[in-house]
């Protein structure tokens, strides 16, 4: 009774003293030892690099990914893509995209997709201005240029006529900065080159007279002129998501293409086809959708050269429906993909086919859903006191055994 009526007579303060269980040692009680100091500044040291990776580690974002199988199907596919081939000329190429079935299907060429073409030099160099890509027209097979010489009334003589065709007249001066589609195009729409007034020409069903005096068709280099070029193709195009591919192969203009414009035999006119269309190319991108942080492209300044024999380079492109989500919640809707690639050789006469390049594709019933995310404050301060305490405590045993044993030879003499 007396020691409780003492602690009640105690001040407050005093009664929280007695709570006190992290008691202090008296500073000449202390022991002071070069071990010591050097356990001290290692403990400092690893104090501060844990808590940098703590907190480095809980406050960055990560990624969390989940995949499973989609039951809905996307309502398109967007592929944008960018194609260089240096040794096939722009007016030789056409492109085109078929169905499953090899039936044609609808790029949707509107003002947010469209198909361009840029000439190159032979040092691989830009020249002139960049063009709209005219769609369709691509032969694919030895009988689609059969069919087209037959369709054309196409003559074929014992001897070639190596005359080229001389441009009419010149113009000089700067091409307008919005050129006129001569009645053809839309409401604000602008014919810069020869290629976009035949275009537009062809878009309301017009025939196009080339004797008619358009002036961008006074500049139009023809495609015997352009022999020895290379070609650069850009767009972004809209594919069903049903499947199919996109090709780039020979077009119409192969019958006056080259210093020649007459054949000595159908034979003579296919293997022109395999002659001036060489299949090395480089991808310079592809893709499919909007760009997510962290994708990766796996044909992006891929080349592909091809020297010893004609070929169809085939690209199957598997598209997997992705969707990215952000630490502020916002979402992307995009595609990755994957990709194999073959090179089927063909040679005239085979009827496997005409040289070009396809790409392939087919939309992945799965669908993968990547989410950033970090944990946090909270978890970051619980790691960094358990940082501090543990090192703490592991570097007082460490100091504690070091004094023992230094200290246990003159306690044995004693």
């Amino acid at each position: 009774n007396i020691m409780k009526n003492d602690s009640r007579s105690q001040p407050l303060s005093q009664r929280l003293r007695n709570l006190d269980y992290h008691t202090t040692v008296a500073h000449e009680f202390r022991v002071k030892t070069s071990n010591g100091a050097i356990l001290s500044i290692t403990t400092l040291l690893i104090i501060i690099y844990l808590i940098y990776t703590e907190i480095q580690y809980n406050l960055t974002s990560s990624l969390r990914e989940r995949v499973h199988v989609n039951a809905t199907t996307p309502a398109g596919i967007e592929m944008e893509f960018d194609v260089t081939f240096p040794s096939v000329a722009c007016a030789l190429l056409s492109i085109d995209a078929s169905d499953p079935l090899g039936q044609p299907q609808s790029m949707h060429i509107d003002r947010t997709h469209g198909v361009f073409k840029h000439r190159l030099s032979k040092n691989g160099k830009m020249m002139g201005k960049k063009s709209k890509f005219e769609l369709g027209n691509t032969f694919q097979e030895e009988k689609h240029l059969e069919a087209f010489a037959g369709d054309k009334n196409m003559e074929f003589v014992a001897e070639q006529d190596d005359e080229l065709l001389e441009d009419d007249g010149e113009f000089d001066g700067e091409p307008e900065e919005c050129g006129s589609c001569y009645g053809a195009g839309e409401e604000g729409e602008c014919c810069n080159t020869c290629d976009d007034v035949k275009r537009a020409y062809k878009k309301k069903g017009w025939m196009f007279n080339p004797s008619m005096n358009v002036k961008q068709c006074r500049t139009e280099v023809s495609s015997n002129e352009m022999e020895g070029e290379g070609c650069n193709v850009h767009g972004v195009v809209a594919l069903s998501s049903g499947g199919g591919n996109l090709h780039l192969a020979p077009g119409h203009e192969l019958e006056n293409f080259g210093k020649t414009v007459m054949f000595q035999s159908l034979e003579d006119f296919i293997s022109r086809a395999f002659e001036t269309f060489n299949v090395s190319h480089a991808v310079n991108k592809l893709r499919f959708g909007e760009q997510y942080p962290g994708e990766f492209h796996q044909l992006d300044g891929e080349e592909r050269m091809i020297q010893d024999a004609y070929g169809m380079y085939q690209y199957y492109i598997q598209i997997v429906p992705t969707q990215y989500k952000f630490l502020n919640g916002t979402t992307i809707q995009t595609n990755q993909y994957s990709v194999t690639e073959h090179m089927r050789h063909v040679t005239p006469g085979s009827n496997k086919g005409l040289p070009g390049v396809f790409f392939f594709y087919e939309v992945s019933p799965l669908h993968v859903e990547i989410e950033e995310y970090r944990h946090g404050w909270i978890r970051a301060l619980t790691s960094v006191a358990a940082v501090v305490g543990g090192v703490f405590s592991a570097m007082g045993m460490a100091d504690s055994f070091m004094f023992a044993t230094a200290n246990k030879p003159e306690t044995l003499a004693r």
